[in-house]
């Protein structure tokens, strides 16, 4: 960190964050990335064994061949991507710095764990991996729970609860089982998520149709002890024995901060108010780009479909630049 006065921040290092950034140092605009964690630091933390669901082409950054083994690149393969990216290009980046807080005033004042920024203008990059959806019941703090699914070893010969029918509860499902667990999938909906790759759709519904894998439908965990949870389906109380929770629920972007910087959130689906044409929020100077912008709806953007909005916030950056001029 310097004294300095940027013409843009960027807050985080993933994909998008990455590529705002070779954006940016093209445009040869002074910038910076900050990043709490390691570089794309949400991938880092992604299961061991994951592999996307799009192809290298469609992860690709300021059209970067993405080469990969297989037709969906895993996430070893991403991270020796993305970093390659950030050290052969030289990107401007802070790791393992946390912001704070933000006031602006002339400019932007970015206050983080280690010191403080100076810019004319943000570019939030933050994602949503950060913050799980809570259970919100009695026994969540136990130890054996988690909202985050690493690697199928440690749950071998456990009776494990997987809460969720997403991607990423049937990946684990299916993992944890192959690797010896005994598996218990705990599903508020009627059915496996319609959104469930589908290459991996049949092979979880078979398994839960033989047998292998046990699954509880229109059911909710009401209760975690240490040795068992307690479930409700269609009203009936179930006791189930019990070593592990895997709470594949989902996550959320950190409202709070997006609040702070003063962007407006629509809706129950929280969605920032910004300009799908510049990717500007509705404080001047401050830009959305990646799956931020979905609010919660998560789904919503991804590395492929957001890609774009590098390019569409350093075009509307360099353009106000020049009617300064």
């Amino acid at each position: 960190m310097d004294a300095r006065i940027y013409d843009v921040l960027i807050i985080g290092a993933g994909p998008i964050g990455i590529a705002c950034a070779l954006e940016a140092k093209k445009a040869g605009l002074d910038y910076a990335v900050i990043e709490k964690g390691p570089i794309v630091n949400s991938l880092y933390h992604y299961p061991t064994n994951m592999h996307f669901f799009s192809t290298s082409e469609k992860l690709e950054i300021d059209e970067i061949p993405f080469i990969s083994k297989e037709a969906k690149p895993s996430k070893q393969e991403a991270l020796e991507y993305y970093r390659r990216i950030a050290t052969s290009n030289k990107l401007n980046i802070s790791l393992f710095e946390k912001v704070l807080k933000v006031n602006k005033k002339d400019l932007f004042e970015v206050i983080t764990d280690k010191g403080k920024w100076y810019s004319d203008r943000i570019i939030i990059a933050t994602g949503f991996y950060d913050i799980p959806n809570k259970l919100k019941l009695p026994g969540e703090d136990l130890a054996k729970v988690t909202h985050y699914y690493d690697d199928p070893h440690l749950y071998a010969f456990q009776k494990v609860a997987v809460v969720g029918a997403s991607n990423s509860a049937v990946d684990a499902a299916l993992e944890i089982y192959r690797k010896g667990g005994d598996v218990t999938m705990i599903v508020r909906g009627k059915s496996i998520g319609d959104r469930v790759k589908y290459w991996v759709k049949p092979d979880i519904e078979n398994r839960i149709k033989e047998g292998s894998i046990k699954a509880y439908f229109n059911s909710e965990i009401t209760e975690i002890k240490l040795d068992e949870i307690t479930i409700s389906q269609n009203g009936e109380s179930v006791d189930l024995e019990n070593d592990f929770v895997v709470a594949l629920t989902g996550y959320k972007p950190n409202f709070a901060f997006l609040t702070m910087m003063g962007i407006d959130l629509q809706g129950d689906k929280m969605i920032p108010a910004y300009d799908e044409d510049t990717m500007e929020t509705n404080v001047e100077n401050v830009y959305l780009a990646g799956v931020i912008c979905g609010g919660r709806e998560t789904h919503k953007w991804f590395i492929e479909n957001s890609r774009v909005h590098a390019t569409m916030i350093i075009d509307d950056i360099k353009s106000k630049l020049k009617q300064l001029a």
